[in-house]
């Protein structure tokens, strides 16, 4: 196989040479060059011997640069071929329960080992190959799996395939190799809850060291599962059991091998209207992406920029938006706020989910629509602060399509998103 170029940097590694736009190359040292992980893996060196067609003629050069130095070639896609799309259809897949009418970005799944590497993806492996398992573990490859249940039955039932069972097997095949794992899972009251859920941790406890940590997340249930299998969202009670199981196994882990290796997301503790543990809990906070102890490191850090603080805080008025899960941490760091700052006043709205249905609690999943309609005619001051999760990643649109330009307009105020860090929230509400 063989990639077209579609770009050489000026004065680049492969620009001297003689690669052109167009060119296509075929192989590095030898290596066949199917998408980037083989073009990142083979071109590391400090020398290689590049192979590549010219106006339908073979040309091979020796080319010289530093090591891991980029040879300054470009492709059509980052990939340099198509995304792998999900060939499951989970029973929990927040895909299949979102609107139609939807950006048609959003409704693509992918499950792509490599994305897993590059960007931290999660995968399920049902994609993979013994072939591509063999890639893995000699390019020393750490990817993140979605794992689930590691009953095999149960797993091919949840994700609606009939391979997805037998794929554990790379599981166990990666971890062994030496590679290190961070799992998944979706937890769904009365599919891989309790006794599953148990099972689960087990045979994943059973691959340590090279597990490296687990999440476990409760599943998200939006209002459009017309037609979807029958599933009900977490109950307090739920909750409470789901925390005593993977606190059993913690409290194992921790004797055993000195890490609690699993943990439950933020929304297992608010639901169960439990305390969040304290920062040492998280360790090194291995699934804060999971949402993994983000309220409590975000508290710490809110609690240390306050104490910090040190500039001239002028008096203002500004409003916070949220969903309804940190609807409450957000009103007890506004009133810490306010309370040193007695010239700032914070008025923090929580953003019930009516496009998705009330279900549904998180921030990022807030719709700008939503907002809007919720906001209008309220006191809203200066600014109106939104955390950054409920944008896109490279530009600032809601999932409804709307963008800040469309709330600011609507509700007549200057929209500011920041990040889930402390120290930016504490700069942002007293200065920004």
């Amino acid at each position: 196989m063989s990639v077209e170029i579609t770009g050489v940097i000026k004065n680049s590694p492969a620009f001297k040479a003689g690669i052109s736009k167009g060119d296509m190359l075929v192989s590095v040292d030898g290596n066949e060059i199917n998408d980037v992980l083989d073009y990142m893996f083979y071109t590391a060196y400090d020398k290689i011997s590049l192979e590549w067609e010219k106006d339908g003629k073979r040309f091979c050069k020796k080319v010289f640069k530093s090591e891991y130095d980029d040879l300054g070639l470009e492709f059509e896609s980052f990939l340099m071929d198509k995304k792998q799309s999900c060939k499951n259809k989970c029973v929990f897949c927040f895909i299949d329960q979102m609107p139609p009418g939807m950006r048609e970005t959003l409704y693509f799944k992918d499950d792509d080992a490599r994305l897993s590497f590059l960007q931290g993806n999660y995968v399920t492996l049902t994609n993979l190959t013994d072939k591509d398992v063999e890639r893995i573990v000699n390019m020393r490859l750490n990817i993140n799996v979605s794992v689930h249940t590691t009953n095999p039955e149960l797993r091919c039932k949840m994700m609606n395939n009939r391979f997805a069972g037998e794929k554990l097997k790379y599981l166990k095949q990666i971890a062994d190799s030496g590679l290190m794992l961070n799992c998944q899972i979706v937890l769904c009251p009365g599919l891989n809850d309790g006794k599953e859920l148990q099972r689960t941790l087990d045979d994943l406890e059973a691959l340590m060291p090279n597990v490296s940590s687990v999440a476990v997340v409760p599943v998200g249930l939006t209002k459009f599962r017309e037609g979807l299998y029958p599933l009900e969202a977490f109950t307090p009670e739920k909750s409470a059991e789901a925390l005593e199981i993977i606190e059993k196994k913690q409290q194992e882990c921790l004797e055993k091998y000195g890490t609690r290796m699993v943990f439950a997301s933020d929304e297992f503790y608010i639901n169960a209207k439990r305390e969040l543990p304290l920062a040492e809990y998280y360790e090194d906070y291995p699934q804060y992406e999971n949402g993994v102890g983000l309220m409590r490191s975000l508290i710490d850090e809110f609690t240390d920029a306050l104490s910090d603080f040190d500039g001239e805080v002028c008096e203002r008025e500004i409003s916070v938006a949220t969903g309804k899960l940190a609807f409450p941490l957000m009103k007890e760091l506004a009133s810490k706020a306010c309370e040193k700052f007695p010239q700032v006043k914070i008025n923090v709205y929580e953003i019930i989910n009516h496009f998705f249905g009330e279900t549904i609690t998180v921030a990022g999943l807030v719709t700008a629509g939503d907002m809007i309609n919720q906001l209008k005619g309220k006191n809203l001051g200066k600014k109106l602060f939104i955390p950054k999760v409920m944008l896109k990643a490279d530009e600032p649109v809601f999932l409804d399509d709307l963008n800040v330009n469309d709330v600011e307009r609507e509700l007549g105020v200057e929209v500011v998103a920041t990040t889930n860090d402390g120290y930016d929230l504490v700069d942002a509400w007293l200065l920004g």
